[in-house]
């Protein structure tokens, strides 16, 4: 049900674009549970419907960001306090057209509407692929270069990111870790639950991440929404990489399983980081005592109970992965 401009009672009502995704619904699921209003846009290209549970202070619109008369529609129905912008498109590293049509063009249309309706602040999500595949230190400072050369998808975001600097808005950019747990469906983590519960043979890549708990990343978020931290962009990260062969251990360990042979390790493509560590220095300055703070394992065994009750239907990754043997 559609809320009208009169329905919003409360100090904030807050638009979330990608609201049915991983780190959208978490967010809305947050703000909701602190009184504010949320108006959620989703395509449900990679989103998924039972992430959102309807209820009065929460509306739900079916559309893509690049349907600029909606937008401008919505934009002056709701007259949004803040914006987080998460929708993208990721889903197939050679969807060069469709990367550019929602994280280019379709960040514009968001960010345009945004300047009419004067947004208190405007925050966005940036992928750590920004640097390129090879930063000159690690972990990366948040001045180093943007490299966003080896992929589509790093190319789309970061155009993304310069169109919202460009905009004279307050605005914020998380450039982020791999953010795991409860709702993911990209990266190792739901590969991994996914083919160890088809009795699929699983392996590893030869490479280190570091990874960010959804509820670790929602808590500096949600700081950002209420207006902490100067504008400008942030690394969300824990400031330490694990080896995707650990976490996989952690995965194994979550569901109870023994392997009967060693864990096989590929290598990476070409497309693929060995690492890429984000220094989140500049995050503790602006919103004080935030840091990650859930433990690998701990992370895991929630993400793992969340697959075990809801399933996974579709696993989506930006990069190129080599051809698999069952």
């Amino acid at each position: 049900m559609a809320l009208e401009i009169g329905d919003f009672v409360s100090e904030k009502v807050v638009l979330i674009t990608g609201g049915a995704g991983f780190i959208g619904s978490a967010l809305t699921d947050r703000l909701l549970g602190k009184g504010y209003r949320v108006v959620v846009v989703d395509n449900f290209a990679t989103g998924r419907r039972d992430n959102l549970v309807e209820r009065p202070e929460l509306e739900i619109i079916e559309g893509s960001i690049t349907d600029s008369n909606m937008m401008a529609d919505l934009f002056s129905r709701v007259n949004p306090d803040v914006v987080v912008h998460a929708a993208a498109s990721y889903k197939d590293p050679e969807a060069w057209v469709e990367d550019a049509e929602t994280n280019v063009v379709g960040t514009s249309v968001v960010v345009n509407e945004s300047r009419k309706c004067d947004v208190e602040r405007f925050i966005y999500f940036q992928t750590a692929l920004c640097y390129g595949l090879h930063p000159e230190e690690q972990p990366i400072p948040i001045d180093h270069e943007l490299r966003p050369r080896e992929s589509s998808y790093a190319i789309s975001k970061t155009a993304g990111e310069n169109y919202i600097a460009l905009s004279g808005l307050d605005w914020v950019s998380f450039r982020l870790a791999n953010g795991y747990g409860p709702r993911n469906i990209t990266g190792p983590l739901p590969t991994f639950f996914q083919r160890l519960s088809n009795d699929s043979s699983v392996f590893v890549m030869d490479t280190r991440r570091d990874f960010i708990f959804i509820e670790d990343l929602i808590d500096v978020v949600e700081r950002a929404v209420d207006g902490e931290g100067e504008s400008g962009p942030y690394h969300v990260s824990s400031g330490s990489d694990v080896s995707i062969q650990d976490l996989l251990e952690a995965t194994l360990k979550a569901m109870g399983i023994e392997l009967d042979e060693p864990i096989e390790v590929r290598p990476r493509g070409e497309d693929d980081a060995f690492t890429i560590l984000l220094d989140p220095g500049k995050t503790h300055q602006q919103f004080p005592g935030w840091e990650a703070k859930t433990p690998l394992e701990d992370g895991v065994a929630r993400a793992v109970g969340y697959y075990r009750e809801f399933g996974i239907e579709e696993t989506f990754t930006h990069l190129h992965m080599p051809d698999e043997t069952s």
